[in-house]
């Protein structure tokens, strides 16, 4: 299926919202990255999320809110444009060039993932929403964006005052404009957070259900950039699905709830970008508590405090209360994520390795029973000095 008819689909497509605290599913408009060619910009959606998201449990907002909420943070979003008319993001949002006018919706989608305020009667807000956005586009009004205006964009966003950068695209070639734009924001001590891989439609899906081949993309595979890969509600990710070589933070990003460019209805949406834009506003929340910390040192506090898996999993709360590292830096100390391959199991692999780990656990059991055997009926001397032979 191409990119077009996806895109289309997208203005008449429904998606249920997953609620974490049981609450009634509803169902809301689909939010993509591009739009067709002949369709009109994104409507304003009439469904609303009065229900927790299972995003806000995994990422414990409620408890990060009590420590953080990304105060004096500016943070930049390079995608389609952020609305300014978006009300929960009202007079939190500035523009550069064209970036207040968001024809698609989904830089302001992101950017309500990152700093959204609450709103009477509705469960969903931003992790960081104190803190303010820097809205640049990078795409044509459509949604494509490209190498150049994405590094454009980067450049932007940081002379704007932004700390951190979230960057919705991801390119299968390498460029030098990228290059020197991710070294101009580590220059200036910003983080950059980007997308480890494609968002679809943009990304092409495997055929024969094949599992696509790991492979880099740009500028997540960029040294100094934060590259976040998108997990659903389970912490898993589809098998034909999209992998990067390396990747550092996994985040919620397949099926999340968020805010339209119009209205003050909500959206469902999919991708490694909207992960992206949960993880810049964790990095928000950390900038905002401890300011005096690097841009390095607030990925690795990202990183080191996240989840353990396969791909360590984004945790906001414990990367703003963990007790810092009694060093000069006030780094966290833990392992990095930068270089593993990732190999993200999927349902069958779950039930595998469960079935492996019983087997495991019963041939444990065994060996104990013989051993305490042998103990009681061979002489003690001999017991105490047999080994198990070598394999």
């Amino acid at each position: 299926m191409t990119a077009a008819v996806l895109a289309a689909a997208a203005l008449t497509m429904a998606a249920p919202a997953a609620a974490a605290d049981g609450g009634p599913t509803v169902k809301l408009p689909v939010m993509h990255s591009v739009l067709a060619a002949d369709a009109g910009c994104t409507k304003a959606s009439t469904a609303k999320a009065t229900a927790v998201p299972w995003e806000h449990q995994s990422l414990e907002l409620p408890r990060a809110a009590q420590i953080s909420q990304g105060e004096g943070v500016e943070v930049g979003v390079v995608d389609t444009g952020v609305s300014a008319q978006a009300p929960t993001l009202a007079g939190r949002v500035e523009t550069v060039g064209g970036g207040g006018n968001d024809c698609v919706g989904h830089g302001t989608f992101v950017a309500g993932l990152i700093a959204a305020a609450p709103a009477k009667g509705v469960a969903f807000h931003g992790v960081a929403p104190r803190a303010r956005i820097v809205a640049v586009r990078a795409t044509d009004d459509h949604g494509t964006p490209t190498a150049s205006r994405v590094a454009t964009g980067i450049r932007a966003a940081v002379d704007a005052g932004a700390r951190v950068v979230e960057v919705s695209a991801a390119f299968a070639t390498r460029s030098a404009a990228l290059d020197d734009a991710v070294s101009y924001a580590t220059h200036h001590d910003v983080l950059i957070v980007a997308a480890a891989v494609p968002d679809p439609p943009t990304g092409t899906a495997a055929a024969d259900d094949a599992t696509p081949a790991p492979r880099d993309y740009w500028p997540a595979a960029a040294p100094g950039v934060l590259s976040v890969l998108d997990v659903d509600v389970k912490g898993v990710r589809q098998d034909d699905a999209l992998l990067p070589v390396h990747v550092d933070l996994a985040a919620p990003g397949d099926g999340v709830v968020g805010i339209g460019p119009r209205g003050s209805g909500h959206f469902v949406g999919s991708g490694a970008s909207l992960a992206a834009g949960y993880t810049a506003g964790a990095a928000a929340l950390v900038r905002s508590a401890f300011p005096d910390l690097t841009a390095a040192q607030v990925a690795q506090r990202l990183i080191t405090t996240a989840y353990p898996d396969y791909v360590p999993r984004l945790d906001a709360y414990a990367a703003v209360a963990s007790v810092r590292a009694d060093d000069s830096k006030g780094a966290v100390v833990g392992p990095d994520a930068r270089g593993a391959v990732v190999r993200l199991p999927d349902h069958t692999q779950h039930e595998r390795a469960t079935r492996t780990a019983l087997l495991v656990t019963a041939a444990g059991l065994s060996v104990l029973l013989l051993t305490g055997w042998a103990a009681l009926v061979l002489p003690r001397g001999r017991a105490r000095g047999w080994h198990p032979p070598a394999r």
